[in-house]
């Protein structure tokens, strides 16, 4: 007989997870699939308003694209005049905060949150992502849960980060590695 790795059937979600309730989790949904994703891309205040109106703490000039995806929005802070391009993820399972006058490119993905494989519950794990400021993760940059990418370092397109990069070097790969410093 072979032993069970994974029983979804016990898998659970702990109602204090999300950080809110099950209803306001459904509003902010539906608030970002109509007012969110259709609203016309010049109105960057548009947007950091209704993230604001959810508990996000969005920084000064920070552009954020209508095709930007947050899960929960009471879980993210963005800094002052960064930039968050089309397609980009924040699964914020946990905390992400990303820095001032940082740009995420277009179709990046910040997941802070992940399953134990290991249990046969499958149970849900959460890290905090820290993205510091001068920040550049160029066009679809995987960044995983626990990570801190040190101020003014540059995540190469395509890279994955599974671990903490230093300031000011500029990383690729798969893993992502520093390659270089960054003058």
């Amino acid at each position: 007989m072979t032993r069970r790795v994974q029983n979804l059937q016990i898998y659970k979600v702990s109602p204090a997870y999300r950080g809110r309730s099950a209803l306001f989790v459904q509003l902010w949904w539906l608030v970002q699939a109509t007012l969110f994703r259709g609203s016309p891309q010049v109105l960057y205040g548009f947007r950091r308003w209704l993230l604001r109106r959810f508990g996000a703490q969005i920084g000064t000039g920070a552009l954020i694209r209508p095709s930007v995806t947050v899960t929960y929005p009471w879980k993210v802070k963005i800094g002052d005049y960064s930039q968050i391009g089309d397609d980009v993820v924040i699964y914020s399972f946990a905390e992400i905060s990303i820095g001032n006058s940082t740009v995420v490119s277009q179709k990046s993905y910040l997941c802070a949150g992940t399953h134990d494989f290991r249990s046969v519950s499958f149970e849900i794990q959460a890290s905090p992502i820290v993205i510091e400021d001068e920040v550049w993760l160029a066009a679809d940059v995987f960044v995983a849960p626990g990570v801190k990418v040190g101020r003014g370092t540059v995540v190469g397109a395509r890279s994955s980060v599974f671990k903490d990069l230093p300031e000011m070097m500029i990383c690729t790969g798969c893993p992502a590695r520093p390659v270089g410093p960054r003058v």
